[in-house]
């Protein structure tokens, strides 16, 4: 065999080898967008996170989850809302996500509690749905303090009884 000849195969296992990395790649992202997809559809976060989703049974085109919701959730905390998903994660690298949704702590209706105890992979895999998803949409309002009275629509929870 000569050299030239054994060269050429050589470069030609070194390209076949790395489109075969490429294509795993591809298809490992591929699976952690269809999990991460599946795991903001059961986890609930369009209910919140997608306006007017509930309204008309999770049948809102992908391309307006998670913009957010103007609807504000008023009780004695305050007034907060849904924020945009899209736009927050597009400020944060995948690490800086973890450490933030395992820490997070939130007003209601947010059940942070649940984020916090989710799995790393699980977090990963809502990263990369999410921002596969363009950073498309508005801010939601800013929370409003107990006392201010919401100018757009909201839901009111009554204060707990009192023991």
């Amino acid at each position: 065999m000569n050299v030239r000849f054994a060269s050429s195969r050589l470069a030609l296992v070194a390209v076949l080898v790395s489109a075969a990395f490429s294509t795993l790649a591809d298809e490992s992202a591929a699976a952690k967008i269809e999990r991460g997809r599946y795991l903001v559809t059961i986890a609930g976060c369009n209910d919140c996170h997608t306006a007017g989703y509930a309204n008309v049974e999770g049948q809102t085109p992908e391309s307006e989850w998670l913009k957010g919701d103007a609807l504000g959730w008023k009780g004695p905390w305050g007034t907060t809302y849904a924020p945009n998903l899209r736009i927050t994660l597009s400020t944060m690298n995948e690490d800086q996500w973890v450490s933030f949704a395992h820490s997070l702590r939130s007003r209601p209706p947010m059940p942070s509690f649940n984020l916090n105890v989710m799995t790393e992979k699980d977090l990963r895999d809502i990263y990369a749905f999410i921002t596969h998803l363009q950073p498309l949409g508005d801010p939601a309002p800013a929370y409003l303090p107990p006392g201010e009275v919401p100018a757009g629509p909201y839901v009111e929870f009554p204060a707990p009884p009192e023991e």
